[in-house]
């Protein structure tokens, strides 16, 4: 079966920087995740969203919105979800257990996944590729013609900052599912919501692997809003786009080599990426790590008014 690290490795755990290093949570400047640090206004919300169930009106609201906004094609179907985690874990479940090829490095909730449902890696023969496009954490974008299989899952989940990038032309071919996080760009990931398109048999038999009412009430009013308001879209990439280019031009300045990653996220050579965070955390700044390679530093990018904090640490 597949060899991955029993603990599932993840940015976050700012407790366990506050244990060590002490300070309080407010103190702390958290870019561990790819999270954008300036979120989707939260509306006002009507009294239904949190005291009934959510009907299936929603759903087909946010639906409708989500298909429009990707440009879905229309042999697609298109499940709004409880973020992109409940996603993974299911889906390698939906099918006969085989021979998955996930290319690396990659983030490993794929490979933890696919492992828990009794799959063999194998990089060559695979019935099954999950492609993450483009990658964390060093940004590669991937081709069609490259992702094979009879079971083909691409993780869209940073790709909103490229929309231009993205395959979601493919999720109208058999056997084929993408991934979309509405917590990274949109920058609410406690919101847990995300969404799965493609093969209309997978999906169906996804969304019975879920369950009804699969997304809470104000997921479904909040993520409807924000998937209608392009001109947020538009301002946020632009804005995410020079914050990541300060970002590489104040860590090149420190003797850093810059080596990928989306406008979310940087990912930095250095010489010792333990040494490098320990340091970032003397200044309550938390940054992540890789346990297979010791010169990788992952950064993501700083609210506006946190930048003295970051540029101060060095």
């Amino acid at each position: 079966m597949i060899d991955t690290p029993a603990k599932r490795d993840h940015g976050g755990g700012l407790d366990a920087a506050i244990a060590q290093y002490g300070g309080t949570r407010a103190q702390w400047l958290d870019l561990s995740t790819g999270i954008n640090p300036v979120p989707y206004p939260i509306p006002t919300l009507s009294p239904d969203a949190w005291t009934a169930l959510p009907d299936s009106g929603a759903f087909d609201l946010i639906t409708a919105r989500a298909r429009a906004y990707w440009s879905v094609p229309k042999g697609a179907a298109c499940l709004a979800t409880a973020g992109a985690s409940s996603v993974i874990a299911q889906l390698p479940r939906l099918t006969t257990a085989g021979r998955v090829n996930i290319p690396g490095p990659t983030y490993n909730e794929h490979a933890a996944a696919f492992q828990s449902a009794n799959w063999f890696a194998d990089p060559d023969g695979a019935n099954a590729t999950v492609a993450v496009h483009p990658n964390n954490p060093d940004g590669r974008i991937w081709q069609a013609s490259d992702i094979i299989g009879d079971l083909r899952i691409i993780d869209e989940s940073f790709a909103d900052v490229i929309p231009d990038q993205s395959l979601i032309a493919e999720a109208a071919k058999p056997g084929t599912v993408i991934l979309k996080s509405f917590g990274k760009f949109w920058g609410l990931a406690g919101l847990r919501l995300g969404f799965a398109i493609g093969d209309p048999a997978i999906i169906t038999a996804l969304k019975e692997a879920l369950g009804p009412w699969q997304v809470s009430g104000p997921a479904l009013q909040i993520g409807a809003e924000a998937l209608a308001d392009p001109q947020w879209a538009d301002e946020t990439r632009a804005r995410l786009s020079a914050d990541a280019n300060r970002l590489d031009a104040l860590l090149e300045s420190k003797g850093a080599i810059t080596l990928g990653g989306t406008s979310l996220f940087r990912l930095y050579e250095v010489d010792d990426a333990k040494a490098a965070q320990a340091q970032l955390a003397q200044s309550k700044i938390w940054s992540r790590t890789f346990p297979y390679d010791n010169t990788w530093l992952r950064l993501g990018l700083p609210a506006p008014d946190r930048w003295d904090q970051l540029e101060g640490a060095f």
